[in-house]
This record gives C-alpha cells, structure tokens and sequence, in this order.
C-alpha cells in the first residue's frame, strides 16, 4: 500500500556517519570526473565530434566532464524518436507511469549523497544546500507520482440522468525540458517528471553548467526501466538547438526555468505559429526575482538578522527565491545593519567540500564578473558595508570563483542593485519611512516572486497577506526553502506563470482534460 505523501528529511551532518558518508561520496564521484558522456536519443547513446565542457567552480582547471554536444540534425532524430515513443507512452496506465517515478526516488535516496556529491564539485553547493536539492527532487517524484494517481483516477462530474458522464486527463505530446543551473536536479527532476508521469514525452535541454548532473538523472531513469524515447538527454546550445526545438511544429509545451530574458524570448518563439502546427503551445516559466524582505519597527531582530541572512545568503544568493532587498524601517534601520553586519562577517566562505562552508563558489566565470560588475554599481548607489571582494580560496593555488557576502546600504528603491536581478552574494538595503512606505517600495519592481515580512503587528502581517504582491509571501522566516507540497511555489508579474511547482495544480500544466459523454 502507497503511504501519503511525507517530505524527504533532511541529513543531519553533525551526525560523523552522515559527515563521513557524504565524504566518501565527494572521493566516489571524484574519481569518475573527466569521462566522456553521450547524448541519449531514442534509447540509443550518440557520441559527437563536439563536447561541452563542466568545469568545477570552486577550481575551474577541474574538469567534471565532457558532453556530446547536439546539432540542428541530432535535435530533430531527438524529436522523431520523443513522438514515436509518445504513441505508445500515452497509453501506458497512470498507475504505472507513476511506479517509475516511485522507483526513481527509492533509488535516489538511497544515493542521497553521490547525487549530493556531484552538486558540491559541480556547481559548488555547500553540504547542506546539496542535500536539500536532492530531497526535494525526492520530493518531486514522489508527490507528482500520487499527483498521477489522483488525477489518472474518476474525477468528480456532477450526475445527470440517462447519461454517464466522466472527466479524463490525457498528456499533451512532446515537450522540451529547459532546466536552470542553481536547482540543477531538483527543478530538473520536477518538470521532467512532472511531464512524464502525466504521459507526455520528453527532450531535456540541461544546462551547459551543470550537464553532470543531467546526466546522473537521465542514467537513473534508464536504470528504472524507463522505456526508450521517453526521455531523451540533449545537451547543446540554446542559440541553435534550443531555439529549434522551442519553435519546432511538433513541439506540445516548455518547461522552462531560468532567467527574465530567456524565458520572454522563449515565450515570443513558442507564440509563433509553425507551419504544419496544430496547436498553441504551452509554456510552463519560471524566470526571475528580485525579493524582499520588509524588517518592521515592531520585530524581533535577531530573528529577522538571522532569517535575512539565510535569505540572502544561501548558495551565494544564486536562487531566485533569495532575498536581494532588506527594507528596513527607518525606527530600527541602523540597529538592524549593525546586527546583520557582524552576522555576515560571521559566515564562511571556502570549497564546499569541506563541512562547516556556508559559501562556496559562484556559478561560473561569466556569473563571477556579472555580480562583481554590480558589486561597483552597488558602491556608487549606496555605501559599502561589508564583503565587496574576491575572496582567496584554498584550492591549492587554482583560483575560483569566490566572492565575499556583500552588504550595500542605504540605497535608493530606484536603484540598480535594487531593481536588476544579480543573482550574487549581494544584498542591497533600503531604508522606510513607515510601513505604507515599506509596503510601497516592496511592490515596486517587475517581479513578484518570493517575499518576506518580519513584524510582530498583526494588523501589519494581515495587511500584508492581501498587498505584498508576490507568488510566495513567507511571514517571520526566511523567504527561501519551499516544501514541495507545502508551499505551492511560483511568482508573478515577470517571474513566470505562477505555474506553482509542488503543487497540487502543477499537473495540469502537462495535461489536457477530456470530457466524454454516453446518452443511454
């Protein structure tokens, strides 16, 4: 018998057989660096003449491994081979699409810490951030498969008499998977299973950061028995084959997850109509952030200095979700950045191999340079009040990307590093006149994602229940961390469709309901 739906725990490292596991993991998937990996089309490995390179963050000489690379030619076999397996795949019970997800997840926890491993080398989470990812792509397997469950079963029609009457959800077709580099197998695993198990099939376009660990998903999904073409794993470039398989007739939906600029251009390329074309695509976006967090006069602040810091701070500010704006009132305002200040100075920065790193590396080279960039903006709008620098790591000599957490303040609610996305370690501060003020400046950019209020004034809290304008509004905590079925997540405005991953609604985003109707 199914058991309900619980989220996967977290590992407790203070534990020495979790601190030693996870140890051995980094040695276990360190020795496997440097191979070659194959595209997977139909079932069938494709080598290429071109590979796309992963490096490590933390020490970019490092290779983690090189990926065939897919051309226009190799992109179009992906989507023959997706719309043949789709014909049978469509008609494969929900029950037992959901077994594979079932089974994918029984397999994952059990390699809770090699899929951890991979994260930390390859895009350079720290222990903590990298088990989390894996429970939550845990999480996602195992909710959407009962999700299935659910909506493969009757759904409830209201009785007429002399008829039977039934609602059916059916998959859409071939979609294309476009997963971002800072979850690279939580959000990942969540829209590519999500797609599957409601019957669709799928090419899955990973991220040139982090193919490695695409392709540890792709690798556990044959491993479950997944049939041929259903997933089907091609890296390459977005300019060329992802632009061609976004726009491409036979294409059903994308699901996509990454930056503003990406996401409208993609949603520009899947409104035009194909010749040959059927149907109006879907697109499933989440894009970008640019968060809150209002401080009140009323409030406790250690608990808001604490929750800040987590916010903004975690994964080196790289989520979507992060906290990149602390609005302060002004009644607290210098109490408040004197606290938060020594906090930062608090946290340490180093190669997340090692436990006890709250810091690692930046994505990339290009990732490092874009938030250093800011980091000079920021000085010019606001005063610097603590990081701003590289920081020397200790990767015997190679130099990462690392970069100091960084506290720019007061700034005006106009500025750059208060209105642009730096996706960095960067937190900007804004001072308010009051609470309307707060409120005010805290709906004044073009997102609506995540957001956060600390205040012990109900009237205050409920106020914001109704005109903080954002798709996740966490009130006292930190506005990073979603639960997969806990908290629905997905934002406004120009952070996406509010497609609310996790959520008992997400499903019907890769479905179509169908209504049949026998008069007797």
């Amino acid at each position: 018998m199914l058991t309900e739906f619980r989220n996967e725990s977290l590992s407790d490292f203070k534990q020495p057989h979790n601190a030693r596991a996870i140890e051995l993991a980094i040695e276990k998937v360190r020795n496997e660096l440097g191979q070659k990996y194959p595209l997977v089309i139909g079932g069938k490995h494709v080598e290429t003449k071109d590979y796309l390179v992963s490096t490590n963050p933390s020490n970019p000489k490092e290779v983690i491994g090189s990926f065939a690379k897919a051309d226009s030619k190799l992109a179009e076999e992906a989507m023959q081979q997706a719309l043949k397996a789709f014909a049978s795949w469509s008609l494969v019970p929900a029950h037992e699409r959901a077994r594979y997800l079932f089974k994918a997840a029984a397999i994952m926890r059990r390699r809770k810490f090699e899929f951890a491993a991979w994260m930390i080398l390859e895009i350079g989470k720290n222990w903590v951030e990298a088990d989390a990812d894996v429970a939550e792509a845990i999480d996602f397997l195992e909710f959407y498969g009962r999700e299935m469950l659910r909506l493969g079963g009757p759904q409830p029609v209201v009785p007429y008499p002399g008829e039977e009457n039934a609602l059916h959800y059916i998959p859409l077709g071939v979609g294309i998977v476009i997963p971002p580099w800072n979850f690279p197998l939580a959000i990942l695993v969540g829209m590519t299973s999500a797609a599957i198990v409601a019957g669709n099939t799928v090419i899955l376009k990973p991220s040139s950061e982090t193919p490695a660990i695409s392709f540890q998903f792709a690798k556990l999904m044959e491993e479950v028995g997944l049939p041929a073409g259903v997933l089907n794993f091609l890296p390459g470039p977005g300019a060329s084959v992802g632009d061609l398989l976004v726009a491409h007739a036979q294409t059903r939906f994308i699901a996509f997850t990454g930056s503003k600029e990406v996401g409208l251009h993609i949603n520009e390329l899947a409104a035009k109509t194909q010749p040959g074309q059927i149907w109006i695509k879907r697109v499933i976006a989440e894009m970008g952030g640019k968060d809150s967090i209002i401080v009140d006069d009323k409030v406790n602040l250690d608990e808001a200095v604490e929750g800040v810091a987590a916010s903004a701070f975690g994964f080196q500010g790289q989520k979507c979700s992060a906290c990149s704006r602390a609005i302060v009132h002004q009644n607290v305002f210098d109490a408040f950045k004197e606290k938060l200040v020594k906090r930062v100075e608090q946290l340490k920065i180093g190669v997340p191999e090692k436990q006890d790193v709250d810091l690692g590396p930046v994505a990339s080279k290009s990732q490092f340079e874009s938030v250093l960039k800011y980091i000079e903006i920021g000085k010019s709008e606001g005063k610097l009040l603590s990081g701003g620098k590289v920081h020397n790591s200790d990767t015997k000599g190679d130099t990462g990307y690392f970069i100091e957490p960084t506290v720019i303040g007061p700034v005006s609610p106009a500025a750059r590093i208060s209105q642009e996305e730096i996706f960095g370690p960067v937190l900007a501060l804004i001072k308010a006149k009051d609470w309307e003020d707060a409120l005010q400046i805290a709906n004044n950019t073009e997102f609506g994602l995540t957001g956060g209020v600390y205040s012990v004034d109900r009237s205050h809290i409920d106020e914001a229940r109704v005109r903080f304008h954002v798709g996740n509004l966490y009130l006292n905590r930190k506005c990073t961390g979603a639960l997969v079925g806990v908290q629905p997540f997905g934002g406004f405005n120009m952070s996406g469709t509010d497609s609310k991953a996790g959520g008992r609604d997400y499903l019907l985003l890769f479905t179509q309901a169908k209504s049949i109707t026998e008069r007797y």
